[in-house]
């Protein structure tokens, strides 16, 4: 069983519940798969191997005193640096924090331990969190296990390369304009963007939010199953006061029909052909399971999108610009500029809320008759890495790609990606539901998923 790290986290909690195998067997062979490949992509940058096996024994002799372990026992996961973890540095790829250490679990990683996941380690991140690439002055670089040319996507990037390459059975990552669904998509795995509040998170060692991230800024899961997206999003999704914003999941919404609305280019996205035609796969895989699918334009993303950035750099003003100097990270400096220029050419954050109102009730009018949307996640295949910082002309290249992605977080509805590339490109689909339909995501997703070549653990570079 010294494969065991192959495994999807149902097959793994499945086989340490039974006692089949035991959590330290699972974890050892999760540590082994990380001391293997992590050092040629650095996608962990906090390794916790005594931690690790000390958790895994806990469950092992906590199933044979016959105790409830919960639905991840034993499964080995990563969180990322940016999250609250009692004992270690909320880093957010900062120098300037590296010696602030959490005394408290952030909410969504006490609900990984509530269920008996296994933390084996924390990944990397940009600087500040913001980018689609990962790179910064504390960490170093991540690197897609695919090709080291690519981008492994940003900022959630040490969690899709993570987990692409067999570090964990599921990673945790943190979207506000993609870092989730790209990263998911650039390395060849599944993502969720929950919606506003299904996964409750909080840092204590930092103050609340603006409101603008306190709207848009969500935590969720990447795997190479579908399943086990399922799996963790239930886990991550479990009760905690400590987050105001925290919404239980109606427990069961009412059916809708199955019809899905497919949008190639919206408003004019430069959509390159191999991602059409991705898209194309994955409704003809809706299609044929009898869903009813039309090519229609949604609402906007394009107002999405500037409301989102202007929130965001709102955020990005108060909590990240006073930081920015003193960091001195040359990336964080180019692609701030660049952010905060495109934001500078919205309307002020009061009115961006009042016009965030209005557009939401168009999406929901639009999801009322149309449960599922297919969307490009990005215009293009993953970039080349560190695009955004070759010059204004590649930025504005990047940006522009991202279009789906920086709109969907303002209007606070949750979002999947989908792998749906061939064996050495990594490519995947977006779908777009309403509020408190991640079940019905995961529902779509599973049927394109059953349809795509299956997602395996990648070796490094193994393409060349």
């Amino acid at each position: 069983m010294s494969e065991l790290w192959k495994h999807s986290a149902e097959t793994l909690a499945a086989l340490v519940r039974s006692r089949d195998v035991s959590a330290v067997e699972v974890t050892r062979s999760a540590l082994d798969r990380l001391a293997a490949v992590n050092p040629a992509l650095n996608a962990v940058v906090d390794e916790l191997p005594s931690a690790a096996l000390a958790e895994a024994a806990r469950i092992d002799a906590a199933l044979a005193r016959g105790e409830e372990t919960g639905p991840l026992a034993g499964v080995p996961v990563t969180v990322k640096v940016n999250v609250d973890m009692a004992g270690h540095a909320t880093t957010n790829g900062l120098r300037l924090q590296r010696d602030l250490v959490a005394e408290t679990d952030s909410p969504v990683v006490a609900n990984l331990r509530r269920a008996g996941a296994v933390i084996v380690g924390r990944t990397n991140t940009p600087a500040f969190s913001l980018r689609w690439f990962t790179r910064n002055s504390l960490h170093g670089a991540t690197l897609n296990p695919h090709d080291r040319d690519l981008t492994p996507g940003g900022s959630s990037g040490g969690a899709a390369s993570a987990v692409a390459a067999g570090i964990g059975a599921v990673a945790h990552g943190t979207d506000i304009a993609g870092s989730i669904r790209y990263p998911a998509y650039a390395c060849g795995v599944h993502g969720l963007r929950p919606g506003l509040g299904r996964v409750p998170a909080h840092n204590f060692t930092g103050p609340d939010r603006t409101i603008g991230a306190q709207l848009t800024a969500v935590s969720g899961p990447l795997a190479r199953r579908i399943g086990d997206l399922r799996l963790a999003f239930r886990a991550m999704s479990a009760a905690d006061p400590r987050d105001p914003w925290w919404m239980p999941g109606p427990a069961s919404m009412p059916p809708v029909a199955r019809r899905a609305a497919l949008c190639i280019a919206p408003e004019g996205m430069p959509t390159e052909p191999a991602v059409a035609d991705a898209l194309r796969r994955a409704a003809a895989a809706l299609a044929a399971a009898g869903w009813d699918v039309d090519e229609c334009e949604p609402p906007s993303f394009r107002t999405a999108a500037r409301i989102n950035m202007s929130l965001w750099m709102e955020e990005f003003r108060v909590a990240g610009l006073p930081k920015l100097e003193p960091e001195g990270d040359p990336d964080a400096r180019i692609v701030a500029a660049a952010l905060r220029a495109v934001a500078a050419k919205g309307q002020d954050p009061q009115a961006e809320l009042i016009a965030r109102a209005t557009l939401l009730r168009e999406w929901q009018l639009f999801l009322e008759e149309w449960p599922v949307l297919i969307c490009p996640v990005s215009a293009e295949p993953p970039f080349p890495d560190l695009l955004d910082v070759a010059g204004e002309a590649e930025f504005a290249q990047v940006y522009e790609a991202q279009l789906t992605q920086v709109g969907l977080p303002a209007l606070g509805i949750p979002g999947l990606t989908v792998a749906a590339g061939t064996p050495g490109m990594p490519m995947g689909v977006q779908l777009v539901a309403g509020r408190c339909r991640e079940e019905l995501l995961l529902d779509a997703g599973a049927v394109i998923e059953a349809q795509m070549p299956p997602v395996e653990p990648v070796t490094p570079f193994a393409r060349g």
